[in-house]
C-alpha cells in the first residue's frame, strides 16, 4: 500500500502548540513507515489572523480548519493535524479522521498571578478564557469571578496573566496543551471534573486526510480504538445539540470494564443553570449513545440555553 507513496505532506498552523502536534504525528509516521518522507507545511487560518475578537463573535469552530481542510482537497497537502476539539463535528465532503491517536489529559488548568486557586480569589478577580463552556462553569462554581476574554496561543496567555501589570487575574486552559509545550511548571491548580467538564474532543488530536484507502493504510498505526470510541461519542451529543464553541456544552467520555460512559453538560450562559446527562453503552454504539444524550439533555431543558445563544 505505500508503494505509491513517497512523501507525505502534513498541514499545520504555524503556532507553537501546532507545531509541537505536527511534529509529534509525523515522528509517530516516520517510525510506523521508516521508508516515507514526511514534509510540514504552515497554513495561516481565519482563527491565527483574527485575534481581537472572541472567538464566538468570528465563527468559532472551523475558523481554525476552513484552510486546512481546503488544501486537502486540492491535494496541496495529505494529512492535516488539529485539536480534535477544534474540529467541526460535520466534516467537508471527501475529508475523514484517518487517525486519532491516544488522548492526553482532558483535564483544564488554571494559572494564577498570585499562585492562589480560584477559590481563594477576592471579588471581582478577573479570570480570562476564551471559551464560553468554561465561562459559564467558572461563573457556576465561582459567582464571586469576573469572566474576561482573551486570545492567543498558550505562552502568549500564560504571559499576560504572568505579567505584574496585566489585567488578568487568573486564566485557564486545557492541560493537555500546557503539558505539550512543557508549561506545567505555571500551573496552579487542576479543575477537578465535576466543576470543569472538558469541551468534547478535549486532550484528543486528530489527523484529517482525504478519503483515500492508501492514507487510511499509512494512518492505521497511529489511531486508538478506546480514544476514538470515546471522543466519537461526545462528539455525537455536541452534533446533536446542534452546538459549536459558542455554546456552553460540554462532555467526557471513557470505557471502564468494557462499557464506554459518557457524561454531557449544556449550560446557560450565565452559568446559573446545568443539564448534566449521563448513560454508557458499548463501545461500537459511541454515536447512539451521543446523540441520545442529547436528546434527554433537549428535553430537560438544555434548548432554552441553546437558545439564548442564537439571540
Amino acid at each position: 500500500m505505500t508503494e505509491h507513496i513517497a512523501t507525505l505532506r502534513l498541514g499545520t498552523r504555524g503556532s507553537t502548540l501546532a507545531r509541537w502536534q505536527t511534529d509529534y504525528i509525523a515522528a509517530r509516521l516516520s517510525a510506523a513507515w521508516p521508508v516515507l518522507a514526511v514534509e510540514v507545511e504552515i497554513l495561516h487560518t481565519q482563527g491565527d489572523r483574527i485575534l481581537d475578537k472572541p472567538l464566538p463573535l468570528i465563527g468559532g469552530k472551523g475558523l481554525f480548519t476552513a484552510e486546512l481542510e481546503t488544501a486537502l482537497h486540492s491535494g496541496a497537502i495529505d494529512l492535516a493535524v488539529h485539536s480534535l476539539k477544534d474540529l467541526p463535528t460535520e466534516l467537508q465532503p471527501g475529508i475523514v479522521i484517518g487517525a486519532i491517536p491516544t488522548r492526553a489529559d482532558v483535564h483544564d488548568v488554571v494559572v494564577s498571578r498570585s499562585g492562589q486557586p480560584l477559590a481563594a480569589l477576592p471579588p471581582g478577580a478577573v479570570v480570562g478564557t476564551s471559551s464560553r463552556r468554561r465561562a459559564a462553569q467558572l461563573l457556576h462554581a465561582y459567582p464571586h469571578l469576573r469572566i474576561a476574554d482573551i486570545r492567543g496561543n498558550v505562552d502568549t496567555r500564560i504571559h499576560k496573566v504572568l505579567d505584574p501589570d496585566g489585567s488578568y487575574d487568573a486564566i485557564v486552559l486545557a492541560a493537555a496543551g500546557v503539558e505539550r509545550l512543557a508549561r506545567s511548571d505555571a500551573v496552579t491548580e487542576m479543575l477537578p471534573l465535576d466543576l470543569m467538564l472538558p469541551a468534547p474532543g478535549q486532550g484528543a488530536l486528530a489527523v484529517q486526510c482525504r478519503n483515500d484507502a492508501r492514507l487510511l493504510h499509512l494512518l492505521q498505526p497511529l489511531d486508538d480504538a478506546a480514544t476514538r470510541a470515546a471522543v466519537t461519542a461526545e462528539r455525537a451529543f455536541l452534533s446533536g445539540l446542534g452546538g459549536g464553541c459558542a455554546v456552553p456544552v460540554a462532555a467526557h467520555a471513557a470505557i471502564v470494564q468494557d462499557r464506554l460512559h459518557l457524561r454531557g453538560r449544556v449550560a446557560s450562559l450565565d452559568g446559573r443553570d446545568f443539564v448534566d446527562v449521563t448513560g454508557d453503552a458499548v463501545p461500537e454504539d459511541a454515536v447512539e449513545l451521543g446523540a441520545a444524550l442529547a436528546i434527554q439533555a433537549l428535553a430537560r431543558g438544555a434548548a432554552q440555553f441553546l437558545h439564548e445563544v442564537k439571540v
